[in-house]
């Protein structure tokens, strides 16, 4: 059986972070493991309190995974301290990981500020540069692009600058569910920008939504697939999470993770 690996904070609501990331790992077909960055007190509403796992426990954790269980594929999302980063970067490049997928986690989807200013930096230098693809959505794009986004040239505009900032070797996937161009993505790979076509769900629920994608696109990578095939698989499996229309919560609800399991129970 194929294997993920996420590395990021737990949710305790259980929509986003850690619960989410191996909801989606397990539906998408492989085994999934964690490493948990950060405990979070949040809910549908949003977050209410941030507590760090240290530095060393984090690189315990990895290695314990990777001594034994070695991931065929890796997700990293909610990281906020530079130390913590650097521990993951180091930790990566010494077991030669691949299929690395980078989720820039700075805001929650409640507005909450999830990473320190100076982490994302060493964000940028550090960690970004190893992934096989990052997958920020328009406000984490303009960011790390520098500029505003407001259309789909812009996007284009902006996924060609990270990708030039992190040397042009990682693949970008700029999500443009933030009122640009509907539910249309942009993946810009090799110096080629591909758009990904999608439908905008009526579902005010979008709890965890970066978290699910860019652990959708993990397992799928994790499965040998394409880059481009694990994109547009992860798209239709948000897509049908979304469309199952579970509403939990008093906020901005999760996904239906389980929708293929709930339809035949």
């Amino acid at each position: 059986m194929k294997t993920a690996l996420t590395i990021a904070g737990s949710d305790c609501s259980g929509g986003a972070g850690i619960q989410a990331d191996i909801k989606t790992m397990t539906m998408n077909g492989v085994y999934a493991m964690s490493c948990i960055t950060a405990l979070t007190a949040q809910n549908t509403t949003g977050v209410t309190g941030i507590m760090e796992v240290s530095p060393v426990f984090l690189e315990k954790q990895i290695d314990a995974v990777f001594t034994d269980i070695f991931p065929d594929a890796v997700k990293i999302g909610m990281v906020s301290s530079p130390e913590l980063i650097e521990v993951i970067a180091e930790r990566l490049q010494f077991y030669k990981a691949g299929n690395i997928v980078v989720d820039p986690v700075m805001v929650a989807t409640s507005g909450s500020k999830l990473i320190s200013d100076d982490a994302v930096e060493v964000l940028i230098d550090r960690l970004m540069p190893l992934a096989t693809v990052v997958t920020p959505n328009i406000p984490e794009g303009e960011i790390l692009s520098g500029m505003k986004i407001t259309s789909k040239e812009e996007m284009e505009e902006a996924a060609s600058r990270i990708s030039e900032k992190l040397g042009g070797k990682v693949s970008v996937l700029l999500k443009g569910g933030h009122s640009i161009c509907d539910a249309d993505d942009l993946l810009y790979s090799e110096g080629k920008a591909r758009w990904f076509s999608g439908k905008r769900i009526d579902n005010p629920n979008t709890h965890g939504t970066g978290c699910t994608l860019s652990s959708a696109i993990a397992a799928n990578l994790a499965l040998g697939k394409e880059l481009s095939e694990s994109v547009q698989n992860a798209k239709t499996y948000i897509s049908e999470a979304l469309s199952a229309g579970l509403d939990l919560g008093k906020g901005s609800g999760p996904l239906m993770h389980n929708f293929a399991l709930y339809e035949k129970a």
